[in-house]
């Protein structure tokens, strides 16, 4: 016992060594367990920091956020295109239809009627006359497609009918550049008669009353051969136009291409181009603004004019027929161009132009109207729109014209 007692006392180095081991080791996991502590402490105060920074940012950039989404709103629906309703077709019963020319004025007229209708439409220009703003309440229509595209150059594409009107119609434009009228008239031509044989696709050709030249036979029925200067300065859209008629002729009968010609007599209203030179334009233009109404020659040739919609209306009658033969497509009702400045300048309210006549200009036909038997039983179809109804739609749109003219004029900046 005395020796366990001895021993008890009196420990031996490793023993001791192992005490202090084990004192440190609870030292170090008393500090550690305490460092630990203070650095959990430490996470969660950052946390609660982040937590309190976060909620601030929320309740700031919150009401931002909803505040643009508004913004974004409102303008997505301010600027969003309202597009004039549109029926929906059946595959079947809708087709695939290019315009060539389609941006023009009678074009986008057509482009109108046959959106309405639910078709699919193309338009083929190179803006020469025609202008983006006649059809640019279309675009971005699922139906409906713009392509800025010459005709004189092949055009790949999948159609089930060509209304073909590309080409200048008026005498300053088609003048202009008698040539690229010529080539507008044949290449174009070709080119559209060569896309309907591939494609399998009826064409219309926009002919003119114009191949009846200075008619010898009044009134102009289908069968007159006309009366033509083909070296003059109106042939190159005269017989532009004469060749256009028999190359349609020629791939019907050897290629079997469906084709219909809408022969068509002057045509006025709304999208007329305010430079165009024609009657109609020039004269509404001049009283509206008190100039001298202008009459080329005695005043004594006559003319007959149809509203745009008439038009429209015929040649739709004309490519959904079985009429494969020309067609006029004309108002009968015939007027001296001195009747018809008179009721220009009768209709233009305070006007104070007066008439005035100057030389004629050369080969100006000296009568014009169509005899519209043919279309009237094969087609059904005859004008149906007054003369004074239309002027007064046309005078209303000239009135605009000037009036947004006017407006974008830029003001004049003074000279320091």
């Amino acid at each position: 016992m005395k020796f366990n007692v001895i021993a008890l006392k009196m420990p031996g180095r490793k023993f001791k060594l192992g005490v202090i081991l084990v004192i440190a080791a609870t030292i170090m996991i008393v500090c550690c367990w305490g460092a630990g502590e203070d650095k959990e402490e430490e996470r969660l105060k950052k946390e609660d920091v982040i937590f309190d920074i976060r909620n601030e940012l929320d309740e700031a950039v919150i009401p931002i956020e909803q505040r643009l989404l508004q913004l974004e709103k409102s303008a997505y629906f301010s600027t969003r295109k309202i597009y004039p309703d549109v029926p929906f077709l059946m595959e079947k019963d809708r087709k695939r239809i290019l315009i060539t020319g389609g941006a023009g004025f009678v074009g986008s007229h057509l482009v109108d009627r046959l959106m309405k209708e639910g078709h699919e439409v193309t338009v083929v220009d190179n803006f020469f006359t025609g202008r983006k703003r006649n059809v640019e309440h279309w675009v971005g229509h699922e139906n409906f497609e713009l392509i800025n595209h010459d005709v004189v150059e092949p055009l790949l594409i999948e159609v089930d009918q060509i209304y073909h009107l590309a080409s200048p119609a008026s005498p300053p434009h088609y003048m202009y550049n008698p040539i690229k009228t010529i080539k507008t008239n044949s290449i174009g031509t070709l080119n559209m008669l060569g896309l309907a044989k591939r494609v399998r696709a009826r064409l219309l050709l926009a002919s003119t009353s114009e191949v009846y030249g200075d008619p010898e036979v009044h009134p102009q029925n289908e069968d007159y051969w006309g009366h033509v200067n083909p070296i003059g300065p109106r042939a190159c859209y005269d017989e532009g136009k004469r060749i256009a008629e028999a190359m349609c002729y020629a791939y019907h009968k050897q290629e079997n291409v469906e084709v219909r010609v809408a022969r068509i007599f002057n045509t006025f209203g709304p999208r007329m181009h305010m430079n165009d030179g024609r009657v109609v334009s020039n004269f509404i233009l001049q009283a509206l603004q008190n100039e001298p109404i202008t009459i080329f020659g005695t005043g004594t040739q006559t003319r007959s004019f149809q509203y745009v919609s008439d038009l429209v209306d015929g040649l739709i009658s004309l490519m959904n027929s079985n009429v494969s033969s020309p067609v006029n497509l004309g108002n009968p009702e015939e007027h001296t161009i001195q009747e018809f400045a008179e009721i220009i300048k009768a209709t233009v309210s305070n006007t104070k132009s007066p008439i005035t006549h100057v030389a004629a200009t050369e080969d100006d036909p000296q009568r014009r109207k169509p005899d519209i038997r043919k279309a009237k039983k094969l087609l059904n179809w005859e004008p149906q729109v007054p003369l004074s109804v239309g002027i007064n739609q046309t005078i209303a749109y000239f009135s605009e014209e000037l009036a947004n003219s006017h407006r974008r004029k830029p003001k004049p900046v003074p000279v320091s």
